[in-house]
């Protein structure tokens, strides 16, 4: 009777558990290893953070993050509501270029500057650091398809199905990975300077370097049509996870 008993509770609690806490390190996992090369998002929390607070860096974190979970949802159950906005993604496409082109004639124009103290010229408004978050988030799409395709690796694998318990556990890794790996920017930047005791033009000239970079890189991606559109438009419809039951 006590092995009957055990067993039940096995199969009841700590299987489901097992399961859950497996679905939320790999969605933690993927998303901290996908945030840390440099780009857009995470070089621009770091430059806030240097050049204005810790607080604001995390308010523009978190924009970044609850843009990105709402992404994921959408790769998650509404993929065939996305391949559907071939203009509006393409639209996204050329906005997100023209962004990273203006952060970094921002940072070269700050550098250039006789203020030692001068800062990024995009980075001179009164918008609140979240909603910039939310904005600079929303205008990358290849979010949609990157997350499509992990979810996709897991779900073959048997790692994920297709229950919602599981789809909002794997969502809160997801968030918490990329807010794990903003903070290692967030902080670890400041220390390099701090160390370092770079100065503000300096720092400018890197990052303005490393955003014209991202660009040149977004731009021959958006031209050799290797970029988020083309890899919606290869999702089969064989490939697209099914929705989730309770």
């Amino acid at each position: 009777m006590r092995l009957n008993l055990n067993d039940n509770l096995d199969t009841i609690i700590f299987a489901p558990m097992h399961r859950f806490l497996k679905v939320f390190f790999w969605g933690l996992l993927i998303s901290f290893l996908g945030s840390l090369p440099m780009g857009t998002l995470n070089i621009t929390a770091m430059q806030i953070s240097i050049q204005e607070t810790v607080q604001f860096a995390y308010y523009f974190s978190i924009g970044v993050v609850l843009v990105e979970i709402v992404y994921v949802r959408f790769s998650l159950v509404g993929i065939n509501w996305v391949r559907k906005q071939r203009r509006v993604m393409k639209a996204m496409e050329w906005i997100t270029l023209a962004i990273v082109l203006a952060l970094a004639a921002g940072s070269f124009i700050a550098a250039m500057r006789e203020n030692p103290d001068a800062k990024n010229v995009v980075l001179q408004n009164n918008m609140h650091r979240f909603v910039l978050g939310i904005m600079m988030s929303a205008l990358n799409p290849v979010q949609i398809p990157f997350w499509f395709g992990w979810s996709t690796v897991l779900f073959s694998k048997g790692v994920l199905q297709p229950v919602r318990k599981q789809y909002n556990i794997y969502i809160l890794g997801i968030g918490l990975g990329t807010l794990i790996a903003h903070t290692l920017f967030i902080f670890g930047g400041k220390l390099l300077v701090n160390k370092l005791n770079a100065s503000q033009t300096y720092l400018n000239w890197v990052i303005g370097g490393i955003f014209t970079f991202t660009a040149i890189v977004y731009l021959i991606k958006i031209l050799m049509r290797r970029d988020a559109l083309k890899k919606v438009d290869d999702i089969k419809e064989e490939d697209i996870l099914p929705n989730p039951i309770d």
